[in-house]
């Protein structure tokens, strides 16, 4: 059911202030922190749903513990503190330490080409150095849009470590040359074990046991190397459908790297205790994993070596979350603060970063800067009207839609509330992302501007003008279209009852929706047909996410 208009703009503004919001509060009494978390995690204290274990250590010592719902509904067995779940992206640091510890024992160096170790990786002209993989900057295509495009999807098929060192080998180009962008990448984290593996002569979760995990007594944590394995203590992992109701949702995948570390809220802890009082790695491992990465312009990105780095109210986080399949999962640290907190769930529809903020908000609340304020300006219907649209970026053809909801008399951008604060300008009040949106050249093109207080690149948007293809037209796109790329996987466009469609093995079926000229949607990806000089379909290129530019021909 839709939220009134009022609603849903209150559920946004849980995470923000109007202007003239109350000072900090007073630093909360110890005692009070159980009582505190509880009511943060109520949600899920229940014996009929899946829920969360979280773990808060302050000034050195562990200080509070615990589980809320049940570690496996089937069977009633409640969440509890050691109970183990999968980290999903949390694992990444622990990749990148690995390559780290390597780096420091003289045995690689962090700018040597990628290719030194790993030859199956195609040679895209400028180098792929070590150091891209470890900051998304690599360029390199993400393993699971390109998976999902092949018709292996996460969900629906096994992966290993060496499908996905044969998919990267067939790979014709980057998405960016390397060091040009930050953009979030899997594949990297995942071809980095098979880098450790081949540089130390032990497989990847043996060394990490060897050189991280058993030195620091994380007795409980261990890489998921093989997901049929029993694990003792395991929560079964679901999915939160929108009835209310759940459905087991567990991983069945062997790549590990990017994700699958099994672990507890009890062992992230000690992870974190060795981030701030290192014994393990040193000194030297802290400041490889937290100096954030430069771009080749100069920019400074939020992301170190497995890491986010980026101030919190004012004071300095390191931190990561993931989700694998129904597990979801974050962890953070405030070093200034001796403070860490790490939340693991085994249930979609959680917000295990959320949580751990709120634990922190009440730990720091005398030491944190207010939250950002938003003065929401008033604006006539026909005003919000103009601004609707279909929305492109030019150079990716990424997609923004703003739709204008009549009944609530506001715009929403993708779904979220798009509130206005000026005359043409914006904000996405969750996440803090502000829009300024115009005419800005004589032949009225509408351009949007997208930006997050410096914390990333500006982003730049294009509207597009309606594309509205009769059946007849629609006939110039059907045809099969090859991928050389993965393969020679071949799609099939069709027309059936006035709309293009998408036939692909094994047994996918997909309608497609037109969205600006030559461009339609499918699964949530762009997919652009381009003519030749004079004007004929030649073939199309996808967007899908964390996988750009890639390319189809068209048989004839």
């Amino acid at each position: 059911m839709r939220k009134t208009a009022l609603a849903g703009l209150v559920a946004i503004l849980a995470a923000w202030t109007w202007e003239g919001a109350a000072a900090p509060q007073p630093p909360p009494d110890r005692a009070d922190l159980p009582e505190a978390i509880d009511k943060i995690f109520q949600r899920w204290d229940r014996s009929n749903s899946p829920g969360c274990a979280v773990g808060v250590s302050h000034h050195g010592s562990v200080v509070y513990t615990k589980g809320y719902g049940m570690a496996s509904v089937d069977y009633r067995a409640r969440i509890r503190p050691d109970t183990v779940f999968e980290a999903g992206s949390v694992s990444k640091q622990f990749t990148a330490a690995a390559v780290i510890l390597l780096a420091l024992d003289g045995k690689l160096s962090l700018d040597d080409p990628v290719r030194k170790y790993l030859p199956e990786l195609p040679d895209f002209g400028a180098p792929i150095l070590i150091r891209h993989f470890l900051t998304h900057t690599s360029g390199l295509r993400d393993q699971w849009p390109m998976l999902e495009l092949a018709g292996r999807p996460l969900s629906r098929a096994v992966h290993t470590v060496g499908e996905i060192l044969e998919l990267v080998s067939g790979y014709r180009e980057l998405n960016f040359q390397p060091g040009n962008e930050y953009l979030y990448n899997n594949t990297a984290f995942t071809l980095l074990t098979v880098v450790v593996q081949r540089v130390s002569g032990q497989p990847f979760d043996q060394f990490c046991e060897e050189r991280l995990l058993k030195p620091l007594g994380m007795r409980r944590t261990r890489w998921r190397t093989d997901f049929s394995e029993i694990v003792e203590n395991r929560a079964t992992a679901y999915r939160l459908l929108p009835s209310g109701q759940f459905r087991t949702h567990a991983p069945f995948t062997d790549v590990i790297g990017n994700g699958g570390l099994l672990t507890t809220v009890g062992d992230l802890l000690i992870w974190n205790a060795n981030l701030d009082n290192p014994r393990i790695g040193g000194q030297a491992m802290v400041e490889q994993l937290e100096t954030q990465a430069r771009l080749n312009d100069g920019f400074v990105i939020e992301y170190g070596k497995g890491l986010y780095v980026f101030d919190y109210r004012g004071i300095r986080e390191f931190s990561h979350g993931g989700a694998t399949a129904g597990y979801e999962a974050f962890l953070a640290r405030w070093p200034a603060e001796r403070l860490s907190v790490a939340v693991l769930c085994n249930t979609t529809g959680a917000d295990p970063g959320g949580y751990a903020h709120q634990v922190a908000d009440h730990l720091l609340a005398d030491r944190m800067k207010p939250r950002p304020s938003v003065r929401v300006a008033d604006a006539p219907a026909e005003t919000l009207k103009a601004v609707a649209g279909v929305y492109r970026e030019l150079s990716t053809d990424a997609l923004r839609v703003v739709a204008y909801d009549e009944k609530a008399k506001a715009l929403r951008l993708d779904g979220s509330p798009f509130v206005p604060t000026g005359p043409a300008s914006f904000v996405v009040l969750q996440g803090g992302r502000t829009y300024t949106v115009g005419n800005t050249d004589p032949g009225g093109v509408v351009r949007m501007t997208e930006t997050d207080g410096g914390r990333s690149k500006p982003r730049f948007w294009e509207r597009q003008p309606p594309f509205a293809p009769t059946p007849q037209q629609l006939t110039a796109f059907a045809g099969n279209y090859v991928c050389d790329e993965l393969g020679g996987l071949v799609y099939t466009f069709y027309v059936e009852d006035g709309t293009l469609r998408l036939r692909a093995r094994p047994a996918q079926r997909f309608t497609l929706i037109p969205v600006f000229q030559d461009a339609f949607l499918a699964r949530g990806h762009t997919i652009r047909f381009t003519r030749d000089a004079d004007g004929r379909i030649e073939g199309l290129r996808i967007y899908a996410d964390r996988a750009r530019n890639v390319r189809f021909a068209k048989k004839f």
